[in-house]
């Protein structure tokens, strides 16, 4: 099989790359050029991993470069949107390749068998390790957009001199009021806001684990040295938390996106000499 890799590489990639395309295990962009690079770098790793004198089932995880390239595939074929199952698939189509280059060099059954044994056993783990890598690298790259999604529908508007308003749409949960305190502290910081308004306008229920994360964000808010005012309160949400027992009542809160940012105006500028609103200039 060493033998195979060392003087057929060529062959035994070109025909890797073919089974790869005639089985249709792409469903992607990758192209023949990108095939080629990446069964050329894997079985440039293979000869020194046989070589390497570990037990077979660990050559592909024990071998520095067997490994990185075996990885990389998979990430490769992650990213550009392959199944989990084709890429594994695709690895193991290399048996054949391999095995139809041995045979060039020998007949005996009881060798063919001996190399075929040895190349399930050494890529069997390879397609383990290329399922495993892909699925990692598909749930990294999951957890990365879902973070952008997160900041992107959170953002911060500044509305008025010293006033900011993140409007919030779908459920509060844990982790979008971390993404919400971040963003918002840190646009308090830049524009050194005096009032921040959380418009939860967007926001479809308020029960007791949003009401905690409304209270995280003012207790956060007012750490920074600002004021927080909650607008959107509908009447139904009002009645919710009403009926829960939950207490806001130390933080301003209004109907209306509109009533906050008057409110947050007469914050800032204070009443006028008639007890009315300042000019918020």
């Amino acid at each position: 099989m060493t033998r195979a890799l060392q003087e057929r590489g060529e062959e035994i990639a070109d025909r890797w790359v073919e089974l790869q395309m005639e089985q249709a295990l792409l469903d992607t962009d990758i192209g023949e050029a990108e095939l080629r690079e990446e069964a050329d770098a894997l079985i440039e790793a293979l000869v020194p991993g046989l070589h390497s004198g570990v037990p077979m089932d660990r050559v592909v995880t024990s071998t520095p470069g067997l490994h990185e390239a075996v990885v990389g595939l998979s990430l490769r074929r992650a990213r550009a949107g392959a199944t989990p199952t084709a890429t594994s698939l695709a690895v193991l189509a290399l048996k054949e390749a391999l095995l139809k280059a041995v045979q060039r060099d020998t007949r005996d059954a009881e060798e063919l068998f001996a190399s075929a044994v040895f190349m399930n056993r050494l890529l069997d783990v390879a397609g383990a390790l290329s399922f495993e890598t892909y699925v990692e690298g598909r749930e990294e790259i999951i957890r990365r957009q879902s973070q952008q999604l997160m900041e992107q529908s959170t953002p911060v508007v500044r509305l008025w001199r010293q006033v900011l308003a993140v409007p919030l749409i779908g459920t509060l949960d844990t982790a979008r009021t971390q993404v919400v305190m971040e963003n918002l502290l840190q646009a308090i910081q830049d524009h050194e806001a005096l009032v921040a308004i959380v418009d939860i306008t967007g926001v479809p229920t308020v029960d007791t684990a949003v009401a905690q994360h409304l209270m995280q964000t003012v207790n956060a808010v007012r750490l920074m040295g600002a004021d927080c005012v909650i607008s959107g309160v509908r009447p139904s949400i009002a009645q919710t938390i009403a009926q829960l027992g939950i207490d806001l009542s130390t933080i301003l809160t209004r109907g209306t996106l509109a009533d906050a940012l008057a409110a947050a105006i007469k914050l800032i500028d204070g009443p006028g000499p008639d007890g009315d609103e300042g000019d918020g200039r």
